[in-house]
């Protein structure tokens, strides 16, 4: 059974360090796992790397995920809702926390309504691409929310998905100007685009209440920067803001900026969190 996180005994205490699992070492995945062996999370070492094929040289050894969970006290997930689907339950039973890249997954019917049930690990999502989250969550908590808009821009090759027919695929690849790809609620988001949607679903875990999340995803040929806006009111204000991030360059689909909110995420289970989390 891992020991706690951070092996910390007392408050203030510095314990031998969190051990980390990485779940998935693809593009995401070589990113916070360069960054942890150059130190770059202050309290937090990299024991393991659980991926399904072999990682050329890898200082750690790559495991199994049972083996992973023996090794770790923290297991981070870079690996795609379809692995964190696997990986949840046995984690949080083991005790392990479990920091979560693909947020989408955990709006999967599978796990509706089941994850009070799991622990005792804790379960850690990711701001990823997006920012505000804090600050809407804490509206929501107050008084509520009445509704919540995302608008998400991209590429068109970012959203050109598998499951398009022919004519669609045209649409949305060969779009020469601004074209609606979607709109519909944040499960119907994440079933249809778990790779480029993810913050849809952090956005409807933040505010609590999935119901009154509107998104809306957008190709556009001139975008080349993916850009997340959200419009929000409720009993405590209107919120509006917008963001703005390069995409990786061997995965358009995914921000840059995503490997570096999972470490900002992992930088607050280890002993000594940032002040500002």
């Amino acid at each position: 059974m891992p020991g706690a996180p951070g092996g910390a005994g007392t408050p203030g205490t510095p314990g031998p360090g969190l051990r980390v699992a990485l779940l998935g070492h693809g593009a995401i995945g070589r990113v916070v796992a360069r960054e942890l062996l150059a130190g770059a999370v202050d309290g937090a070492t990299l024991v393991c790397v659980v991926n399904r094929s072999p990682v050329p040289e890898l200082p750690v050894p790559r495991l199994s995920l049972a083996d992973a969970i023996d090794a770790a006290d923290v297991v981070v997930e870079c690996a795609g809702a379809a692995a964190l689907l696997e990986a949840v339950e046995p984690v949080l039973t083991a005790g392990c926390d479990l920091v979560v890249s693909s947020v989408a997954g955990l709006l999967d019917p599978a796990l509706a309504g089941r994850l009070g049930e799991f622990g005792p690990g804790r379960l850690r999502c990711t701001h990823g691409a997006l920012g505000g989250l804090d600050l809407l969550a804490s509206a929501a908590a107050v008084g509520g929310l009445d509704r919540a808009v995302l608008r998400t821009t991209k590429k068109p090759v970012a959203l050109v998905q598998s499951w398009m027919d022919e004519a669609e695929t045209r649409r949305v690849g060969e779009a020469t100007e601004d074209v609606l790809v979607f709109a519909g609620t944040p499960a119907e988001a994440a079933r249809l685009f778990p790779q480029s949607l993810n913050v849809a679903a952090a956005l409807a875990l933040a505010v609590g209440d999935p119901g009154i999340v509107r998104v809306e995803l957008h190709a556009d040929p001139a975008a080349e920067l993916t850009t997340h806006r959200i419009e929000a009111s409720g009993s405590q204000g209107t919120y509006v803001f917008e963001v703005q991030n390069r995409p990786t360059p061997d995965n358009p689909r995914t921000s840059a900026v995503v490997p570096y909110s999972i470490l900002r995420t992992l930088s607050g289970l280890t002993a000594r969190p940032p002040l500002i989390a």
